[in-house]
Protein backbone atom coordinates (compact mmCIF):
# COMPACT_ATOMS: atom_id res chain seq x y z
CA UNK A 1 0.00 0.00 0.00
CA UNK A 2 3.06 2.43 0.99
CA UNK A 3 4.23 1.84 -2.69
CA UNK A 4 1.31 2.66 -4.01
CA UNK A 5 0.85 5.87 -2.08
CA UNK A 6 4.56 6.24 -2.86
CA UNK A 7 3.64 6.27 -6.54
CA UNK A 8 0.92 7.85 -7.01
CA UNK A 9 1.82 11.50 -4.74
CA UNK A 10 3.52 12.91 -7.54
CA UNK A 11 0.28 12.22 -9.91
CA UNK A 12 -1.29 13.95 -7.33
CA UNK A 13 0.55 16.77 -6.67
CA UNK A 14 1.63 18.05 -9.95
CA UNK A 15 4.96 20.30 -11.12
CA UNK A 16 5.87 22.25 -8.55
CA UNK A 17 7.68 25.29 -10.49
CA UNK A 18 10.93 26.84 -8.45
CA UNK A 19 10.61 30.22 -7.55
CA UNK A 20 13.05 31.18 -9.96
CA UNK A 21 12.05 29.19 -12.64
CA UNK A 22 8.96 30.84 -12.04
CA UNK A 23 10.32 34.11 -12.03
CA UNK A 24 11.80 33.70 -15.58
CA UNK A 25 8.54 32.20 -17.12
CA UNK A 26 6.67 35.12 -16.01
CA UNK A 27 9.63 37.70 -17.26
CA UNK A 28 9.81 35.78 -20.86
CA UNK A 29 6.51 36.57 -20.95
CA UNK A 30 5.48 40.04 -20.45
CA UNK A 31 4.22 40.35 -17.04
CA UNK A 32 6.64 43.07 -16.07
CA UNK A 33 4.30 45.93 -16.26
CA UNK A 34 1.78 44.24 -17.63
CA UNK A 35 -1.74 46.38 -16.67
CA UNK A 36 0.27 48.08 -13.81
CA UNK A 37 1.85 44.72 -12.20
CA UNK A 38 5.06 43.60 -11.47
CA UNK A 39 6.71 40.43 -11.59
CA UNK A 40 6.65 40.72 -8.00
CA UNK A 41 2.77 40.87 -8.00
CA UNK A 42 2.65 37.89 -9.78
CA UNK A 43 5.37 35.72 -8.05
CA UNK A 44 2.64 37.03 -4.62
CA UNK A 45 -0.35 35.43 -6.64
CA UNK A 46 1.10 32.17 -7.50
CA UNK A 47 2.96 31.63 -3.98
CA UNK A 48 -0.61 32.25 -2.37
CA UNK A 49 -3.19 30.99 -4.52
CA UNK A 50 -1.37 27.55 -5.96
CA UNK A 51 2.43 27.29 -4.08
CA UNK A 52 3.60 27.55 -7.62
CA UNK A 53 1.92 24.12 -8.07
CA UNK A 54 0.55 23.29 -11.47
CA UNK A 55 -2.13 20.91 -10.33
CA UNK A 56 -3.52 22.91 -7.93
CA UNK A 57 -7.37 22.53 -7.08
CA UNK A 58 -10.03 24.87 -4.92
CA UNK A 59 -13.14 24.17 -4.39
CA UNK A 60 -15.64 27.48 -3.97
CA UNK A 61 -18.64 25.61 -3.56
CA UNK A 62 -20.51 26.60 -6.50
CA UNK A 63 -17.75 26.86 -9.22
CA UNK A 64 -13.96 25.99 -8.46
CA UNK A 65 -10.34 27.28 -9.45
CA UNK A 66 -7.39 25.50 -11.08
CA UNK A 67 -4.06 25.46 -12.02
CA UNK A 68 -1.15 27.55 -11.58
CA UNK A 69 -3.35 30.99 -11.34
CA UNK A 70 -6.06 29.18 -10.05
CA UNK A 71 -8.19 30.16 -12.59
CA UNK A 72 -12.03 29.97 -11.82
CA UNK A 73 -14.50 27.55 -13.64
CA UNK A 74 -17.35 30.36 -13.36
CA UNK A 75 -16.08 33.04 -15.60
CA UNK A 76 -13.11 32.13 -17.42
CA UNK A 77 -12.77 27.61 -17.47
CA UNK A 78 -14.95 25.54 -18.43
CA UNK A 79 -15.24 22.22 -15.90
CA UNK A 80 -18.57 20.35 -16.75
CA UNK A 81 -19.61 21.48 -13.18
CA UNK A 82 -20.57 24.77 -13.00
CA UNK A 83 -23.56 25.84 -13.78
CA UNK A 84 -23.76 28.96 -16.01
CA UNK A 85 -20.16 28.90 -17.05
CA UNK A 86 -18.92 32.29 -18.94
CA UNK A 87 -15.74 30.24 -19.82
CA UNK A 88 -14.51 33.82 -21.31
CA UNK A 89 -10.83 31.77 -21.81
CA UNK A 90 -12.36 29.15 -24.22
CA UNK A 91 -11.22 26.44 -22.40
CA UNK A 92 -11.42 23.40 -20.17
CA UNK A 93 -10.08 23.55 -16.92
CA UNK A 94 -8.58 20.46 -16.80
CA UNK A 95 -5.96 22.21 -19.01
CA UNK A 96 -5.37 24.63 -17.06
CA UNK A 97 -3.63 21.97 -14.32
CA UNK A 98 -1.30 19.98 -16.83
CA UNK A 99 2.49 20.71 -16.41
CA UNK A 100 2.42 23.33 -19.66
CA UNK A 101 1.26 26.58 -18.32
CA UNK A 102 1.79 28.47 -21.37
CA UNK A 103 -2.48 28.42 -21.72
CA UNK A 104 -2.78 29.26 -18.46
CA UNK A 105 -0.33 32.05 -18.60
CA UNK A 106 -2.67 33.19 -21.56
CA UNK A 107 -5.56 33.04 -19.73
CA UNK A 108 -4.05 34.62 -16.72
CA UNK A 109 -3.10 38.09 -18.77
CA UNK A 110 -7.15 38.00 -20.74
CA UNK A 111 -8.37 38.44 -16.64
CA UNK A 112 -5.77 41.10 -16.03
CA UNK A 113 -6.13 42.54 -18.97
CA UNK A 114 -10.21 42.62 -18.50
CA UNK A 115 -10.22 43.46 -15.24
CA UNK A 116 -6.92 46.37 -15.47
CA UNK A 117 -4.75 44.87 -12.97
CA UNK A 118 -5.30 41.80 -10.47
CA UNK A 119 -8.52 42.37 -8.46
CA UNK A 120 -10.21 39.51 -9.64
CA UNK A 121 -7.81 37.24 -7.85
Amino acid sequence: LLVFLGLALPEAQGRIISRCEMVKILRRNGFEGFEGTTVADWMCLVKYESNYNTKAYNNNGPSRDYGIFQINSKYWCNDGKTAGSKNACHISCSKLQDDNIGDDIQCAKKIAREAHGLTPW
